[in-house]
């Protein structure tokens, strides 16, 4: 059997309003535990704000946040999978469809870079990356739109030969150029090594790391940890208001590469938009939740 483009344009628009609607189930959590942690009384009550917000968008069907970014995806297709019709197309297919229909409605955030004109669509929209996995007869889909407040501030620099020194710093800057401005508390993504866009690639999907897994590698795990607690004893506070909880968590993947480094360091806000689907090649859809 074959993995129909119908079902591609249908489970990609259902990511994405899905990540419009709830935070995950991790987040959440976190966000409850931090509350009880938070010793800052202003930065408690912005937790709870924050969770009954989401809770509330979750119980009435609403968008959690108007910024809902522009649609980006990553597909890791299974070497075994089969497809039958246009896949690109399907996607774009489902974004449009799914625009045209949502609601409540949402603003037009794809922007032409050269014009600033605004729209719902646009040259290479949806972004989508792709990857492959061996022996496998499933495509997984990973929907993380990118908005404003954390596009804005994410930055990568090469380095030649850096020390580990070098690398935190450079993600400490970076942090403290955001200040509170990414919508706190973050995920902060940091790829190491690779090339240039290499390096941003596994910036994001380490952002998109399952909550409380820590690296296995003992050199990138020490540095999430140190990172982690810089970040947060900055006091910039859940949306700037002061406190200890300023990032979730640092999550760091790296590359071997050349005597060049490149260092790149990505975010997500406090909604933590992150939603996946495996779908496979007898048409079984699997819902992916963290």
């Amino acid at each position: 059997m074959a993995i129909e483009s119908a079902l591609i344009k249908q489970v990609t628009a259902e990511l994405y309003e899905k990540s419009l609607k709830k935070i995950p189930e991790d987040t959440h959590s976190f966000l409850n535990r931090a509350i009880n942690k938070e010793s800052n009384l202003t930065a408690k009550k912005t937790l709870k704000i924050m969770v009954q917000s989401a809770d509330l968008a979750k119980s009435t069907d609403q968008l959690i946040c108007s910024d809902v970014g522009i649609p980006t995806y990553i597909f890791k297709i299974g070497s075994k999978v089969q497809f039958n019709g246009p896949i690109r197309q399907a996607i774009q297919d489902g974004f449009k469809e799914l625009t045209e229909k949502i609601n409540p409605p949402i603003l037009k955030m794809v922007t032409n870079p050269l014009t600033h004109e605004r729209s719902f669509e646009g040259k290479d929209i949806p972004i989508v990356s792709y990857d492959v996995i061996d022996d496998a007869d499933y495509v997984e889909i990973i929907c993380s739109p990118k908005a404003m407040g954390t596009g804005r501030w994410e930055a990568i620099e090469a380095f030649v030969y850096p020390t580990h020194e070098d690398i935190e710093r450079f993600v400490i800057d970076v942090v403290m150029k955001a200040g509170s401005q990414p919508c706190l508390p973050i995920v902060v993504g940091v790829g190491i090594g690779g090339t240039f866009d290499y390096a941003a690639k596994l910036a994001k999907e380490s952002m998109l790391r399952p909550h409380g897994i820590i690296s296995s590698n003992p050199i990138l795990a020490d540095m999430e940890v140190r990172l982690l607690k810089a970040i947060n004893q900055m006091g910039f506070g859940p949306m700037g208001t002061g406190g200890e909880t300023s990032a979730m968590s640092v999550n760091i993947d790296f590359a071997f590469s050349h005597g060049f480094v490149p260092v790149a360091v990505c975010f997500n806000c406090w909604i933590n938009r992150r939603t996946s689907a495996k779908i496979y090649n007898d048409g079984r859809v699997e819902n992916l939740d963290w």
